[in-house]
């Protein structure tokens, strides 16, 4: 299995374009890396890819990457479909990009796709689509050579979409197996709280991609948002007795891997203490464009 982090930032990137704080202004100034917003693809036979998430990036991220790129036909691409974890903007508007994918399939919940209407709509009027729920028993098993389940995360709700909340889960984890060499990823770039079944699902997985927005439960990103709506804070922060990096402690032979990094967080930053400390704990974090093999 093959797998890219076409973006590995939260809401906005790094640099935010509003923002002035000392890691976006590093980032602006070319002393940290700059990220686009959290994104990634994946697949198991190198041919057939299947995006997880599709951000407002997603245009330069798919052009930065050669296995992505169009061909060898003037409309054919090795897209085949798009796993979304939730509805947040920056996981869902890079669907706009794929207009005229002609078969491409798009695997949601019924809330997501709630949500987004009439925007499933839309792209019929560039080439067809197939809207899957995501939450099928037993899985499903896309193109390239893999089987998907997905499973609750978490009832995060979209500030847009407060006003018209139909039934939950609003953001899931990937569990994506390669069928012909084994490997697990674990995706779950949302995570609100801990479980027990995440806590299982990291166990089995090769590979985790982890929610780590917010180093720690209080921190300046989470205080700017603590007004803005019950939405705003819920993602587990990284430290603290509620916090992943505890959590992820306990397995220590799978490759642990953070991403969804907001603006405020100092994991950005190489030489700071916290990228220490997680580096001390065998957790990475990498940038944009790296790549996994399981």
């Amino acid at each position: 299995m093959r797998v890219v982090l076409l973006g590995t930032a939260a809401g906005g990137g790094v640099p935010r374009w509003n923002c002035a704080c000392a890691l976006c202004a590093a980032a602006r100034n070319g002393r940290l890396p700059s990220r686009t917003r959290e994104c990634a693809a994946v697949t198991g036979n190198g041919r057939d890819w299947l995006l997880l998430n599709a951000s407002p990036d997603l245009r330069t991220q798919l052009a930065a990457t050669p296995a992505l790129r169009p061909g060898p036909g003037p409309r054919d691409t090795p897209l085949r479909g798009v796993l979304l974890t939730d509805a947040e903007a920056d996981h869902v508007t890079g669907l706009a990009e794929l207009r005229g994918a002609a078969g491409l399939k798009v695997y949601a919940a019924p809330p997501v796709r709630g949500v987004l209407a009439p925007a499933p709509a839309a792209p019929d009027h560039y080439a067809s689509w197939e809207w899957v729920d995501r939450l099928a028993d037993g899985g499903f098993v896309p193109a390239g050579g893999l089987v998907v389940t997905a499973h609750p995360a978490d009832a995060e709700i979209p500030r847009y979409a407060q006003a018209r909340v139909p039934g939950g889960p609003w953001a899931t984890a990937y569990r994506i197996e390669d069928l012909a060499g084994g490997g697990v990823l674990l995706y779950a770039p949302c995570v609100g709280a801990w479980s027990l079944a995440l806590d299982e699902l990291c166990g089995e997985a090769d590979c985790v991609l982890l929610d780590g927005t917010f180093f720690t439960a209080d921190g300046p990103g989470t205080a700017v948002r603590a007004g803005a709506g019950p939405a705003a804070t819920d993602h587990a922060p990284v430290t603290g007795p509620d916090g992943t990096l505890a959590a992820l402690a306990r397995h220590l032979g799978v490759r642990r891997i953070y991403t969804h990094l907001d603006h405020t967080n100092p994991l950005l930053d190489p030489a700071s203490p916290a990228r220490a400390r997680v580096a001390g704990e065998g957790v990475e974090v990498l940038p944009d464009g790296a790549e996994l093999l399981l």
